[in-house]
């Protein structure tokens, strides 16, 4: 955990000063050149500063153990700065939409973009890839959504640049200045498609679900190799940071005592555990063959895998 916590903010300080660099140099920049698309994109990776800060201050909350008011721990502080990263960003690409689709309405014939915003926008391009690259690199290490989705959201960044570099092109090409506005209003539509597909993965995790089913396949194909258990079934996961906690029940003989019980849900918890790295807790609940409870809660079997 503790290993998991310096990545966590090694990261985050990475991504906390690349993105001073390159915000600073893009909203400078396009106030030089003149270009809204520059200086559209200089304000989406203000925002890129904004979330490398909360990512570092939700690191230092997750990295604190359970207690009395957590039981669970503090994990699932990252996926509300997940969610706060989307807010933050659906936020800056629709004042940049509003801004461009005034530029457009209401255009500037004799306002061209000087040289200067091709050359910020290459270092924007190059220093982006570097970014991108560590994010998804440290998000993979750790298993951190947080990381992850900060990571997309820089990777679409690369692909908003590469798009102001061609329209800044084509407006030299053409001489019409409106394209770099146009531009401006596609970085602005990109930017707020990233941040509803974050919201929407870390959505689900804050819902307790997942769209990942290969956990489940763990645990069954785990489980297969104990004797005397049978039909595990209300088979459910939840995330909390990169931890899951298992529930499950599973059928054993009905004549079994109390202590045989306990020991086989004992080597229960330790197949999955051994199946399934980052595992909190694995909670079993012993019941006898053939039981059946109108009642049950919702839970996955290995038929609704199969389907």
């Amino acid at each position: 955990m503790e290993e998991r916590s310096k990545i966590l903010k090694k990261a985050s300080w990475i991504a906390l000063l690349g993105n001073i660099i390159l915000a600073l140099s893009k909203i400078i920049g396009g106030l030089l050149a003149g270009s809204l698309a520059v200086l559209s994109d200089g304000i989406d990776s203000a925002t890129d500063v904004l979330i490398a800060a909360m990512t570092l201050f939700a690191s230092r909350i997750s990295s604190k153990p359970g207690d009395r008011e957590h039981p669970y721990g503090h994990g699932r502080i990252e996926t509300v700065a997940t969610a706060l990263i989307s807010f933050v960003l659906f936020f800056a690409g629709a004042q940049i939409l509003f801004k461009a689709l005034g530029g457009i309405i209401s255009p500037d014939p004799k306002t061209m973009p000087s040289t200067i915003a091709i050359w910020v926008t290459v270092l924007s391009i190059c220093g982006k890839l570097a970014l991108s690259w560590s994010q998804f690199y440290y998000g993979k290490k750790s298993g951190s959504s947080m990381l992850m989705a900060n990571g997309k959201n820089m990777r679409g960044d690369i692909v908003t640049s590469t798009a102001v570099l061609l329209g800044l092109g084509l407006a030299y090409i053409t001489g019409i200045p409106v394209m770099d506005k146009v531009l401006a209003a596609l970085v602005a539509l990109w930017i707020l498609k990233n941040a509803i597909e974050i919201f929407m993965e870390a959505n689900t995790e804050l819902m307790d679900g997942t769209d990942n089913r290969e956990p489940y396949r763990d645990i069954f194909a785990a489980i297969s190799k104990i004797p005397s258990v049978d039909n595990p079934h209300r088979v459910r996961l939840r995330r909390i940071g990169s931890m899951l906690v298992v529930d499950l029940d599973i059928e054993v003989a009905p004549d079994m005592t109390v202590a045989a019980s306990h020991d086989i849900a004992l080597q229960v918890e330790s197949a999955i555990k051994e199946s399934l790295p980052d595992v909190y807790d694995v909670i079993v609940h012993i019941e006898p063959f053939g039981n059946i409870e109108k009642e049950e809660k919702y839970g996955l079997t290995e038929r609704d895998l199969r389907h």
